[in-house]
């Protein structure tokens, strides 16, 4: 066979198949079966209604109770020294929002002893229903809290159930 015939061949193959790509689905007559006769294409299956309720946080503030820090520790940025505080949660939102979280989820909280703000930090409320999806630690019972130093020692993580919420508080060590 010659090139220029074989060239030819391919050429009009191709041609031929973009045009038939091109041609509306319903015009190609279908086989027996095709149920694309008569359909504009391929449809997105409908969203199925949530029947997760939308979690839900404390609104303002409002105390969450006492730590004990055993060691320094940086809160936003700023050194907190060893010893007990009131945490208290602010009706402040952190910001910038974090993708993926409801904005009430993501607040401040802050560490209080002897009537004094001594430091604040973003806290994450995790709703009941959803901690065993996030942790995989065993939670301080109702109405408690502990602080734990985390594997590689560089974080603290502060951990407050109360209410029906929990509350993460993730702190570098100083």
């Amino acid at each position: 066979m010659k090139p220029s015939v074989l060239a030819g061949t391919i050429l009009g193959i191709v041609i031929a198949a973009n045009g038939f790509a091109q041609t509306p689905r319903g015009s190609r007559g279908g086989a027996k079966g095709d149920q694309s006769a008569g359909t504009a294409g391929h449809t997105a299956p409908k969203p199925q209604p949530s029947t997760e309720a939308s979690p839900s946080a404390p609104a303002g503030e409002m105390a969450l109770g006492s730590v004990h820090l055993t060691s320094g520790v940086k809160a936003n940025g700023q050194a907190l020294a060893a010893g007990n505080y009131q945490v208290r949660l602010t009706a402040q939102a952190a910001s910038p929002d974090a993708k993926g979280q409801t904005a009430s989820l993501e607040r401040w909280i802050e560490f209080v002893q002897g009537g004094q703000v001594k430091g604040r930090e973003v806290v994450t409320i995790v709703p009941q229903s959803d901690i065993s999806k996030v942790q995989k630690d065993t939670p301080p019972k109702a109405n408690a809290s502990k602080v734990e130093l985390l594997k590689g020692g560089d974080y603290y993580r502060v951990w407050i159930n109360r209410g029906g919420n929990h509350y993460l508080i993730h702190l570098p060590a100083a």
